[in-house]
């Protein structure tokens, strides 16, 4: 291990940092906004957000995204709701609570400060959304709803039925069009960013192609932000979008950029089961069904061919229930899905292969009514008869876990900028905010806090200092840039191999589900870095992609990122194997108790671990780590029973 990190977290007590900060943070003039221009990489929530708010503020902003419109974010999939500690249903909440349960939800493996930050300016993101139109559910007399989710014993999380991700995305989106209008925010949609340009030191660029034109183009700001979402798609079948990938935040830490805890992967307990050797993808389902829906299997393994409702009460195991009675069916994601892994492992799993778990909503139909479970999930009762052709009203819903979220990223400080100057990164893209697991409910708020709420008051400590850097798209570092990109478009192109891409993803991706998924080992970890290289050797010369690069190219566009989650992924599995802990999403079945529940070691591994690129897989990446300082909360073995 090398130095320590400076998270550049201000000094004095937690509740007073973030104004502290705030109050001594360098400004930008209203006049000297429109001399800037800053690159925005993603639209979602954290993105389009970000850009909305820094266009308002006078700032010059260009914003990507591959999709044809930032209405295609991937935040519009989100389902259940977002967090904020109004405390409406008087029954305890605060903002410390929000932050205590955030911590833990984490398994006390995130920073103390950015956490605090977070659940602090969440009431502020509901006002905010609000005064935008988005339409939350209310009670009978117009106030706000709130539901519960996993990991917290309060009605916290803010709701419009189970499409709430979409509705604050358009929120967001009508705000972005606003500045779009005015001329603040030039948009460059079906555009990808393959390479990030440094000058000096500093960000200072990106290189970009068009997807429909194929079209290499250079673009330079003043600063880059990356609100590029997640990698959970390096396994293949996940609940992401198709087109989420690490290409912006891999190339970004190929220049330099520090990636922090690729291992902590969130598994998420709600997902429909996979149906088919071939499929492409999975479907979530909102962990909000998790209020109303009680999770159970067959007592008896003979029992498990049998219909659900030819199955007795006295024979069901409700196992969340059971084990975690304080929290039972809303305990954490993590938790929640190793314990249905644990049951299907022990032979009580339903369905085909015995891969999946019910979850029932007979008891709060009955008690309820159909019609208010209707009007809580109908979109979401609605989604799972279309794929599945079953009737939840009727039936239980079957489910099992699935990768959903990536608590990892690329490391930033407590300004939400990397370790180098310039390239700041926000939303899922960074790692700062859920440690080893993520809440549910708890990524809305964190991509909105970062674009409305941080990012706007600290990125001005950077351009504060950079009035007239901006370099020229003629400078050698972004011809250099451009060259290189070319020349990796020219090398996939020219292989002219027998495999598809598809099926190199798919190998990888069943490799990592297998051996750094649910539950990890040192083994698995050691025979999956021995496995990667060679399958990284064999893309490269036996891939093959049809096309031409100067054109509209699917297949193209597919390799690159799969090229990307070929070294990527090896990066997870260093990251699992050199942090000798369980903890949270990261389940190492070395280090378990008794009761099978994670066993941190809190002497040697709080810390974030960052590993920074040494020019290829060999030599290895090398790790630098940040201790962890808790000031206001004590480490403790988290316990939801």
């Amino acid at each position: 291990m090398t130095g320590t990190l400076d998270s550049k977290t201000p000094d004095g007590p937690l509740p007073e940092k973030w104004r502290r900060h705030q109050n001594n943070s360098r400004l930008v003039a209203p006049n000297n906004r429109r001399k800037f221009e800053i690159i925005i990489v993603g639209t979602g929530l954290a993105g389009g957000s970000a850009a909305a708010t820094l266009g308002e503020q006078g700032y010059n902003v260009k914003s990507f995204c591959y999709q044809d419109s930032p209405r295609r974010a991937h935040s519009i999939a989100a389902q259940g709701g977002i967090n904020a500690a109004k405390n409406y249903p008087n029954d305890g909440d605060s903002v410390y609570r929000l932050f205590y349960d955030t911590i833990k939800g984490g398994d006390f493996r995130s920073r103390e400060a950015n956490v605090y930050r977070l659940a602090e300016v969440a009431n502020s993101i509901i006002d905010q959304c609000v005064e935008q139109g988005v339409p939350f559910a209310r009670e009978y007399g117009g106030l706000l709803a709130n539901r519960s989710f996993g990991g917290a014993q309060v009605s916290r999380t803010f709701y419009a039925r189970g499409q709430t991700g979409q509705q604050l995305l358009l929120g967001a989106y009508q705000a972005l069009s606003r500045q779009i209008a005015a001329g603040t925010v030039t948009m460059f949609p079906q555009t990808e960013m393959l390479d990030l340009v440094l000058v000096d030191g500093h960000a200072k660029g990106i290189i970009t192609r068009n997807l429909i034109t194929g079209e290499i183009v250079r673009h330079a700001a003043d600063a880059v932000v990356l609100a590029t979402g997640g990698y959970g798609n390096v396994f293949y079948l996940s609940t992401n979008a198709r087109g989420c990938n690490v290409t912006a935040t891999y190339r970004a830490y190929k220049k330099g950029a520090l990636f922090a805890n690729p291992c902590y992967t969130q598994i998420h307990p709600t997902c429909i089961p996979v149906s088919g050797d071939y499929q492409s993808k999975l479907t979530l389902m909102s962990e909000s069904l998790r209020n109303d829906g009680r999770v159970w299997v067959p007592k008896r393994k003979e029992d498990c061919a049998k219909a659900p409702n030819d199955i007795p009460e006295a024979d069901r195991d409700y196992y969340l229930e059971r084990k975690y009675p304080s929290y039972g069916n809303l305990a954490p994601r993590d938790i929640s899905s190793r314990s249905a892994k644990e049951v299907c492992d022990e032979g009580h799993g339903v369905g085909p292969g015995g891969r999946g778990v019910y979850l029932d909503f007979k008891d709060a139909i009955a008690r309820l009514g159909e019609d208010t479970i209707r009007e809580r999930y109908g979109n979401l009762f609605d989604i799972y008869e279309k794929i599945t052709g079953d009737n939840a009203y009727h039936a239980p819903m079957r489910i099992y876990p699935a990768v959903h979220y990536t608590m990892g990223g690329l490391w930033v400080d407590y300004n939400l900028m990397s370790n180098i100057p310039g390239l700041h990164v926000i939303g899922e893209a960074n790692f700062s905010d859920h440690g080893a697991n993520r809440l549910g409910a708890s990524a809305l708020m964190q991509g909105l806090a970062d674009g409305y709420f941080v990012l706007p008051y600290t990125l001005p400590n950077y351009l504060a200092g950079q009035l007239g850097k901006r370099p020229a798209t003629d400078h050698p570092e972004f011809i250099k840039a451009e060259a290189d990109v070319r020349e990796r478009t020219r090398r996939m192109l020219e292989v002219d191999g027998k495999r598809s891409v598809d099926s190199f993803h798919r190998e990888l991706g069943l490799l990592l589900w297998d051996k750094c998924g649910m539950a990890r080992n040192a083994a698995g970890l050691q025979e999956a870095i021995a496995r990667i290289p060679q399958l990284r050797e064999e893309f490269w010369s036996n891939v093959n992609v049809p096309g031409y690069g100067e054109t509209f190219n699917q297949s193209l566009e597919r390799a690159g990122r799969v090229a990307d989650f070929l070294e990527f992924g090896e990066l997870m599995c260093r990251d699992a194997l050199a942090r000798d802990e369980s903890c949270g999403g990261h389940f190492r079945e070395e280090h378990q108790t008794a009761e099978g529940e994670a066993l941190r070691n809190d002497k040697e591994f709080a810390d974030v671990f960052a590993w920074e690129y040494q020019g290829g897989p060999a030599p290895e990446p090398k790790l630098h780590t940040e201790p962890l300082v808790f000031e206001s909360v004590h480490l403790a073995t988290r316990s939801y029973k």
